[in-house]
């Protein structure tokens, strides 16, 4: 079961295409680019639609989502974290 997707390698975040992801679940992601598996374990619960972070991030770094630039960490966030609105922000304003 695919549990959340990324476009391309160097993204840093995946989007959770299923229901009902929780803290601590092994989760399976497929990189659409490469045709490849990735596995995160949740470090939060994530609703559909959201992001996990693929990596470690720290306040200032930039967030890669589909091959573009989508925002600024104002929170750290550790690799398989919800990643929204209470750790990232746009940098369009």
């Amino acid at each position: 079961m695919i549990h959340f997707v990324v476009h391309e390698d160097g993204d840093g975040v995946g989007v959770v295409v299923v229901e009902g992801v929780k803290a601590g679940q092994e989760l399976s992601g497929w990189i659409m680019e490469d045709d490849k598996d990735i596995r995160v374990t949740a470090k939060s619960d994530i609703p559909i639609g959201h992001k996990v972070a693929l990596r470690d991030y720290k306040p200032g770094d930039t967030v890669i989502k589909y091959g573009v630039d989508i925002g600024k960490v104002v929170a750290p966030i550790a690799k398989g974290e919800h990643t929204h609105i209470q750790n990232l922000k746009t940098k369009r304003w």
